[in-house]
C-alpha cells in the first residue's frame, strides 16, 4: 500500500492523475531560488525556453546570461561566478551539458568547488522523437564519478522544484537531471524531501523485494508494485532521489528487510544509479539484485512510452526483474 507518511497525491492511480514535465519544476524552483537569494544567476546555452530558464530570464533579466551554442564557455563563465559569491545555474540538454562540457565542469568547477548548479534536461529515453543524440543514457554515471559534484534525480515536477531549490542553498557543484516529457505528478507540497534521503513510496505488510527507483519511473514501479501485491507479491518502493550522496543506511535497510533488490533508472545500467546501489550493497549488505534500464543501447525516434516499453524499462519489465530476483533469492 501507499506510504500515508509520504504524503504523496491522493489521486496518483487515477486515470485523470495531473500530468507536467519535471523540467517545469526547474522553472518554478528558480523563482523560489533567486526570490531568496540576490546571488542566484542563470546561465543558458540557446535553450531558454525548452529548459524553462526563460521564467527566470523574465523575473530577472538583469541575473541572466544567454552564451549561445557555446557549453563549454558556460560552464568556465559559471566557474568563475561561483567561486566570487554568485550562484549560478547553467542549463542546457544533458547530452550537450554536462555532456560536450565535462572537461570544463571537471577542471574549473568540480576542482575548484565552485559553487554551480548543473541542470541536464532531455535526459532518458523518454525524450522520444528527439531521437539518440538527444537522449542522455549516460549523465548519472559520468556525473557522479566527479568529486564534489552531487547528483540529484527528481521524479516529477513538484520534487524538481524542490531539489532546484534545495541545490541553491547547498554550496557545491549539483548536478539535477531533468525529464522532457509529461510525466505523472506523484508528489505533493507535503511530501518530505531533503537531499541525500530517500522516500519509502510503497509498502506492503510482507515485501519479498526493494524497488529501488530515481527519476520518472518511480510511477512505473509503484504500478508495478500495485499489481504485484494484488497477485499476491509484496514489495517496498523506495525512491531514491539522491544518487550522491546516496541514503546508504535507508538502501541497507530495505536490502535487509527484502533480501532482494530490482534497481530502475532511465539510464544506462552500468555506472548509474543501480551501480551506485550495487556498490553500497557490496560492502555492507550483498543481496541478490536485477536492474531495469537500458542495457548497452543507445535509443531512437519514438513516442515515449513506446520507448519505454520497447527498452525494457515499462511495468511489466520491473514485475518481471522483481519476481525474477525473488525466485534468486529462494
Amino acid at each position: 500500500m501507499l506510504n500515508p507518511e509520504a504524503k504523496l497525491n491522493p489521486n496518483i492511480f487515477s486515470a485523470d492523475l495531473e500530468q507536467k514535465p519535471v523540467r517545469d519544476g526547474y522553472g518554478d524552483g528558480l523563482i523560489l531560488a533567486g526570490e531568496k537569494d540576490p546571488n542566484v544567476v542563470v546561465l543558458c546555452a540557446d535553450l531558454t525556453e525548452s529548459t524553462r530558464s526563460e521564467v527566470f530570464a523574465r523575473r530577472f533579466p538583469e541575473r541572466f546570461f544567454e552564451t549561445g551554442v557555446a557549453e563549454q564557455n558556460m560552464a568556465t563563465i559559471a566557474a568563475g561566478l561561483g567561486i566570487s559569491g554568485k550562484v549560478p545555474f547553467i542549463s542546457s540538454y544533458a547530452t550537450f551539458s554536462p555532456g560536450r562540457n565535462w572537461e570544463q565542469i571537471r577542471t574549473t568547477i568540480a576542482y575548484n568547488d565552485s559553487n554551480v548548479k548543473i541542470a541536464g534536461h532531455h535526459s532518458g529515453i523518454s525524450v522520444g522523437p528527439d531521437g539518440a543524440t538527444h537522449q542522455a543514457l549516460e549523465d548519472i554515471a559520468t556525473m557522479r564519478v566527479m568529486a564534489n559534484v552531487k547528483v540529484f534525480v527528481p521524479c516529477d515536477a513538484v520534487q524538481a522544484k524542490k531539489a532546484t531549490l534545495a541545490a541553491a542553498q547547498i554550496w557545491g557543484p549539483v548536478y539535477i537531471r531533468f525529464a522532457r516529457e509529461k510525466t505523472p505528478v506523484i508528489t505533493t507540497n507535503e511530501t518530505p524531501y531533503a537531499p541525500g534521503k530517500a522516500e519509502v513510496f510503497w509498502e506492503s505488510k510482507k515485501p519479498e523485494v526493494a524497488i529501488i527507483a530515481c527519476g520518472p519511473l518511480v510511477y512505473q514501479a509503484l504500478l508495478a508494485a500495485r499489481e504485484l501485491e494484488r497477485e499476491g507479491t509484496g514489495s517496498i518502493v523506495l525512491n531514491n532521489h539522491t544518487v550522491k550522496p546516496m541514503d546508504e543506511a535507508k538502501v541497507v535497510e530495505m536490502a535487509r528487510r527484502c533480501g532482494a533488490v530490482v534497481t530502475v533508472e532511465e539510464h544506462q545500467v552500468m555506472g548509474g544509479m543501480g551501480s551506485a546501489v550495487a556498490e553500497v550493497l557490496t560492502k555492507k549488505c550483498p543481496a541478490p539484485m536485477e536492474f531495469v534500464g537500458m542495457h548497452d543501447r543507445y535509443g531512437e525516434s519514438g513516442k515515449p512510452l513506446e520507448l519505454i516499453e520497447k527498452y525494457g524499462m515499462g511495468v511489466k519489465d520491473i514485475k518481471a526483474a522483481a519476481l525474477k530476483v525473488i525466485k534468486r533469492k529462494k
